[in-house]
């Protein structure tokens, strides 16, 4: 799965999920700082992730995520993994 279609997918799962507009998820931009998704929220938009896309997203991992670039790239590397 290449970058563009991750941070689609993770554009429509923040609009369903998190009460985000999809405009707000860019690479730059922090879940927790940025747009104020609590540490739950993210553990349950991570396993609607990991259902869609059928990948482990280990939580010690998401945690220490800094970005939704990051959130990105982690999972292109994980899906690249799994092929």
């Amino acid at each position: 799965m290449d970058r563009a279609a991750v941070l689609n997918l993770l554009r429509v799962k923040a609009v369903e999920l998190l009460d985000l507009e999809a405009d707000q998820i860019q690479e730059g931009v922090s879940f927790k700082t940025d747009l104020d998704v609590d540490s739950l929220a993210l553990v349950e938009y991570t396993m609607a992730l990991e259902d869609e896309l059928d990948i482990s997203l280990p939580e010690e991992e998401v945690a220490n995520l800094q970005s939704v670039g990051s959130f990105v790239d982690l999972i292109v590397s994980k899906t690249e993994a799994a092929a």
